[in-house]
């Protein structure tokens, strides 16, 4: 087998574990009942309007991608994993919102150049693993004059921290594979996207988080809904001992950030304009 076949379907087998890892879990609930604000904010600070043309990638279940629709904006909502669009299509149908749903991989979007008037993602690409050819796909789809809007999770807000928390306990990632909160630093975006952008404003900002009355509920509900964290406690399920250490991690986390039933969580807010080059 040569070499570049050999890196095909490692590429696939890696995505298709990340396809089945966010199938795990609730991730809908996280977005509707601990983040609902950050899509919103997303599709204010990006300029959406009615008949924008829109891509929402690695969109989820719509946090982003609905709340544009109600704009008016043509929106697309474009993710690796089925049972989360269907979940999208669900809400979307509740909420009386009108957008296209498409699987698709944000490393090889199955768009044309330059077909989209703003290209957004809610913590959704920081997750693709590959990150220089994610940020040439959004580059590709957005059309010069465009706009490119992210929101990403810092390395250093709680949801960094917590990745660093069960880093230890995690099988090593894949040769390659960057980690998830270095699109949160905008120098790493910067240097992503280059000189094909302009006009960059970056802002960390914090997402005030209610939804924990303490750190045992934060940690089970963790647990319970957002793939990342089901994913690596399955794969320490048969080491008590490692499950107890990440169990005394996560919520000594979370204590160190919740005061009053209140946490913040930093991210990164992040546009910029296609340049015409």
């Amino acid at each position: 087998m040569s070499e570049a076949s050999e890196a095909t379907q490692a590429d696939r087998a890696l995505k298709a574990k990340h396809r089945a890892m966010w199938a795990l879990g609730d991730y809908p609930l996280v977005a509707t009942d601990v983040i609902p604000d950050l899509g919103p904010e997303l599709v204010r600070e990006s300029g959406v309007r009615p008949g924008t043309r829109v891509l929402d990638v690695a969109a989820g279940s719509g946090n982003a991608a609905i709340p544009a629709a109600l704009t008016g904006a043509d929106v697309v909502a474009v993710d690796l994993t089925p049972e989360l669009l269907e979940a999208g299509r669900q809400l979307a149908s509740e909420r009386d919102a009108k957008l296209a749903w498409q699987e698709g991989d944000a490393e090889q979007l199955p768009f044309e150049d330059a077909e989209f008037d703003i290209v957004l993602s809610c913590v959704g690409v920081m997750f693709a693993p590959h990150h220089q050819q994610a940020a040439d796909e959004l580059v590709r789809v957005c059309r010069p004059g465009g706009r490119i809007a992210l929101v990403n999770w810092t390395p250093e807000g709680f949801v960094g921290q917590m990745f660093a928390a069960m880093r230890p306990y995690a099988p090593p990632p894949p040769p390659g594979a960057q980690p998830p909160p270095l699109w949160g630093d905008e120098s790493h975006v910067r240097s992503l996207l280059g000189d094909r952008v302009s006009g960059v404003d970056a802002r960390r900002r914090s997402l005030r988080v209610e939804a924990f009355s303490g750190p045992e509920e934060f940690r089970e509900f963790f647990k319970r809904c957002y793939g990342p964290t089901v994913a690596v406690y399955a794969a320490i399920a048969d080491d008590p001992g490692k499950v107890a250490a990440l169990d005394t991690a996560l919520a000594d986390l979370a204590a160190g950030q919740l005061a009053d039933g209140v946490m913040e969580w930093e991210y990164l807010l992040f546009t910029a304009d296609r340049s015409s080059r």
